[in-house]
């Protein structure tokens, strides 16, 4: 969408994650690369007396479209950006093979 700065609203989306934790003893972390776009959010820390380790969320934005390549949210990234007014022909799922991303709705490759 014209006028819309992505890599901010990609990092305000994510933000909103790291208030809720999956287990009582881990942090979500966020992992912004702003050089090369790239967001990460990360599980850190320990559950059950074991360790947890995981990229819960990887966005990247390249060529004027939101790349999603990994999304373990249950209402899904894609989504969220959707409610925010992105178009869904500037959202790549990138975690889908090129073939599904056609039916998805969303841009493909």
């Amino acid at each position: 969408m014209e006028g819309m700065n992505y890599s901010e609203l990609v990092q305000t989306v994510l933000e909103r994650h790291t208030e809720n934790h999956l287990f009582e003893d881990t942090d979500k972390e966020l992992i912004f690369n702003f050089q090369r776009n790239h967001y990460i959010l990360v599980h850190v820390g320990w559950g059950n007396k074991e360790r947890v380790y995981g990229c819960v969320v990887h966005v990247n934005v390249k060529d004027g479209k939101i790349w999603i390549q990994r999304d373990l949210i249950e209402e899904g990234i894609a989504n969220q950006l959707v409610e925010f007014g992105v178009t869904k022909t500037d959202i790549v799922l990138g975690f889908r093979s090129p073939y599904v991303q056609q039916f998805t709705g969303f841009s493909s490759v």
